[in-house]
């Protein structure tokens, strides 16, 4: 036995067989290394050079906080708007890397006396007397929560960046005879004879015959037919529909106040009066002034008359006003009391306190029920994108919508509707979503392919997924059905057609030798003469704005024929007024900036866009999805 063992170890066979389990345990033993192969985690690659998850979380976020203190917090993004934002957050990533890349690749460096100064002259950072004030970089620092090296590692790259793109606009320039001829095409004024001929003075047309109302009806299916409808099921799913499912004990509410106590407490507020000046003896002044005759319109007229201005602040914490001496001085202030002057970067102030609004705790019982919903809303969010991922295998093994609704408690309707919501019968058809989100979920619902595999979309909605069950495709309704609307679209298409036919004969009449004003005389027509008027609408410009283009395409004594919403126009131009450039320097000059200005910054995105096409860019959408989904702020 101990023979034949020996005899087969020595054979091939059992070779490879050692081989391969000496391979299993080596993979076995390395299993973290190789299922790490050939996975990315950073959200993109440029030329190499990674960009990592979190600095473009945080990139996001900064962007969405600024979007929101720019609409003074009317702003709520979802899914699509944080994936906008991502999406353009990482591409600025992306560009910054490229550009740095080429600052390295051509020898620009910006030395760190060059950043310090250009700090220094950056005039938001300077106090009163026009130099750098720390204090205010500080709170510049701390408003935009970036700390001093983030900021000075951003100017950097940005100073990196001018020496480059300066060098590029450098050669853009406008010439003298483009600026002038630019500036009189802006400014040159035409007159036009004008013939509107609005479809509702067209006279009155003969009754159509049934043969005429029956071809009439066959020739414009468009207009008389049943919508297409869509007869669909639906199921969605929200964290609102699970929230009932969820059970929050009143441990986990005690627990949540006192993790989240600053939150409910409410900051002590002061509506607060002031003067600036630049001089301590002037504040000393008008202190005194302000403490003998305390009316505040009386006091802001002295002040006026001072050459000062003074303002009432709207109510304000302490944390909230910028200087903290200003703060703490604010928030020491007896109600009505005038403050000795208070020096800061900005000047000398005098304050005055006219109303305090104290602090004050809202207790747990007060916020119970709210605590309760959060604590219920996040775990139901959870729950959702659990059995989000359950339903997707139900879905991929082709369960029926109907029997997944069952299974997981989700909410199903089988409906048949058009494009605008509507039943048949004319009424909402009954969709499981909320009111907000009805009508992003009709346009996902023709949008949905009819053949194609029901998924599982997330939106306004929550999640929802649709089964197209049958499309019934538009048909013509009988004409007894739609007789009045049938008459009623015959007699304005009559309507129509004779103003159209007016407008033509004017149109050939005046091509054939005759002015405007003479073929609509002869029509018994009235012709109006407007002009001088200019290119731009409004301001009393006589010109309708549908017009103003047509009458600046024009050639001298040339004629056109303009179909409006409700009328026909015919338009022959009678004059061009040419622009007076006489002592028009500076207007020239101007447009010529503008004209430069506009030619750097195309040649400039041109520039970058080559760089960065020429550079070796990898966007990793699965980390962009997670971007996007973290970039809340």
């Amino acid at each position: 036995m101990i023979t034949f063992m020996r005899r087969l170890a020595a054979t091939w066979a059992a070779k490879l067989l050692f081989i391969l389990l000496i391979l299993s345990f080596a993979v076995w033993g390395i299993e973290d290394m190789i299922r790490g192969i050939g996975r990315d985690d950073s959200v993109a690659r440029v030329s190499g050079q990674a960009i990592e998850a979190p600095e473009a979380q945080e990139a996001a976020r900064r962007e969405l906080q600024r979007i929101s203190r720019a609409l003074q917090g009317r702003f709520e993004p979802d899914a699509a708007m944080r994936r906008a934002v991502a999406e353009q957050v990482v591409e600025g990533l992306v560009l910054d890397r490229v550009l740095q890349q080429e600052a390295a690749r051509m020898g620009v460096v910006v030395p760190d006396d060059a950043v310090r100064d250009y700090v220094f002259r950056i005039p938001g950072f300077q106090g009163a007397d026009g130099r750098f004030s720390r204090e205010v970089f500080n709170s510049f620092l701390r408003n935009n929560d970036m700390s001093e090296a983030f900021f000075l590692g951003l100017l950097r790259t940005d100073l990196a960046r001018q020496q480059m793109s300066g060098a590029v606009r450098a050669g853009a320039a406008l010439p003298e005879t483009a600026g002038r001829r630019l500036l009189g095409w802006s400014l040159e004024r035409r007159s036009v004879t004008l013939v509107e001929l609005p479809f509702a003075q067209a006279p009155e047309p003969e009754a159509p015959t049934e043969a005429q109302l029956a071809r009439f009806h066959e020739n414009n299916p468009a207009a008389f037919s049943t919508p297409e409808y869509r007869d669909v099921s639906v199921i969605t799913m929200n964290a609102e529909r699970l929230m009932a499912a969820v059970e929050v004990t009143e441990r986990e509410i005690e627990d949540a106040y006192a993790a989240a106590r600053e939150r409910f407490e409410v900051a002590e507020r002061r509506r607060i009066q002031q003067v600036i000046v630049q001089e301590e003896a002037q504040a000393r002044t008008l202190a005194e002034a302000w403490a003998a005759a305390p009316d505040f319109a009386t006091f802001q007229a002295a002040a006026r008359a001072e050459g000062a201005a003074a303002s009432e602040l709207p109510p304000t914490t302490q944390a909230e006003l910028p200087i903290a001496t200003l703060g703490d001085a604010a928030f020491a202030l007896a109600p009505d009391t005038i403050s000795p002057p208070i020096q800061s970067p900005f000047g000398w102030h005098v304050l005055r306190v006219v109303e305090v609004t104290p602090p004050s705790r809202r207790e747990l019982a007060e916020v119970r029920d709210e605590l309760r919903n959060e604590i219920a809303a996040e775990r139901a969010a959870d729950l959702a994108f659990e059995r989000a991922n359950r339903i997707e295998d139900a879905l991929a093994g082709r369960v029926g919508l109907a029997d997944i609704a069952q299974r997981y408690d989700l909410a199903y309707a089988r409906v048949r509707m058009d494009a605008s919501g509507l039943t048949p019968e004319g009424q909402p058809a009954e969709l499981p979503v909320a009111d907000a989100a009805r009508e992003a979920a009709v346009r996902a619902i023709f949008a949905q392919a009819p053949n194609a595999d029901v998924r599982l979309q997330e939106g306004d909605w929550g999640f929802m997924a649709v089964q197209v069950n049958e499309v019934i495709a538009p048909a013509l309704r009988p004409l007894d059905q739609v007789r009045e609307d049938v008459v009623a679209a015959f007699m304005a298409d009559a309507r129509r057609r004779a103003q159209d036919a007016r407008a033509a004969a004017l149109l050939a009449a005046v091509r054939g030798g005759q002015t405007l004003t003479a073929a609509a005389a002869a029509e018994g027509i009235t012709a109006e003469e407007l002009g001088p008027f200019g290119r731009e609408p409004g301001g009393g410009n006589p010109m309708p704005r549908d017009l103003l283009a047509p009458a600046f395409e024009l050639a001298p004594q040339g004629v056109t024929m303009v179909e409006l919403p409700q009328s026909f126009a015919v338009m022959q131009m009678t004059g061009v007024t040419p622009a007076d450039l006489t002592g028009q320097e500076q207007p020239i000059a101007a447009v010529r900036a503008t004209g430069a200005q506009r030619m750097a910054d195309d040649i400039e995105v041109q520039y970058q866009a080559a760089l960065r096409a020429r550079a070796d860019v990898r966007i990793n959408p699965r980390m962009m999805d997670r971007v996007a989904g973290n970039s809340l702020p």
